[in-house]
């Protein structure tokens, strides 16, 4: 279960991060450009705004996600370790809005979100204080 709390703190802190710095100029690893260009020529229609867990989840899109991912083992440390994604990107971390997907996956979803905007938005709807130390996320 160590695994859990790890994907959950890993998760709260992204939000944190997410609402306190603009996430256009955010790099999430040292292979973004790479992680982006090869997520798009892969996926070149998914919508990142809203996931659909079938559609990512589904038989055919788990092999097609698989070969995707593998292409990073060894490029990206700790590529298929479990980890929390946001299914909304408007939206906080919680239960309802989350799902379990290996890092690369997490990865490629969270750079084409920060790299076309979409999470651009968490800041207006999610304001931090100046003086707010807390690495909570707002509920």
């Amino acid at each position: 279960m160590m695994w859990a709390v790890r994907a959950y703190e890993h998760a709260e802190i992204y939000f944190n991060l997410l609402v306190s710095v603009d996430p256009l100029f955010l790099n999430l690893s040292t292979a973004d450009d790479d992680i982006y260009k090869e997520f798009r020529k892969t996926f070149p229609a998914l919508s990142v705004d809203v996931i659909v867990e079938e559609e990512i989840k589904s038989n055919e899109s788990k092999a097609v996600w698989r070969e995707f991912c593998n292409r990073f083992e060894g490029k990206v440390d700790d590529w298929n370790m479990a980890t929390l994604l946001r299914l909304n990107c408007e939206k906080d971390v919680s239960e309802s809005n989350t799902t379990i997907v290996p890092r690369i996956q997490f990865l490629a979803i969270e750079i084409a979100r920060n790299r076309e905007g979409l999470n651009s938005l968490l800041r207006s709807l999610f304001p931090r204080s100046k003086d707010e130390s807390s690495c909570k996320g707002n509920s």
